[in-house]
């Protein structure tokens, strides 16, 4: 039996390595829009973070996916992000 490869991506956050399916993308769309991507496959610039509302929080107080996605990323993209993890 052939043993499949797991894709494992990166936290921009926590730097951490982890499979794909415990990750979130956030993704900067060509029209500079951000929205939050669950199907992994929007088109556009992608950033990945971990499952867990701390390091969504940690995501909003250092800024950090607006320097990986070079726009301003709106509130309601956290709001929608702590929706999905409850």
């Amino acid at each position: 039996m052939k043993v499949r490869k797991i894709p494992m991506r990166t936290c921009v956050v926590t730097k951490e390595k982890l499979p794909k399916q415990e990750l979130i993308r956030v993704v900067r769309t060509p029209e500079r829009t951000v929205i939050v991507d669950t199907t992994g496959k929007a088109n556009g610039r992608g950033a990945y973070l971990k499952k867990d509302l701390a390091t969504f929080e940690k995501a909003r107080q250092n800024k950090v996916l607006n320097r990986h996605l070079e726009v301003e990323v709106p509130e309601s993209v956290f709001e929608e992000l702590k929706a999905l993890v409850k």
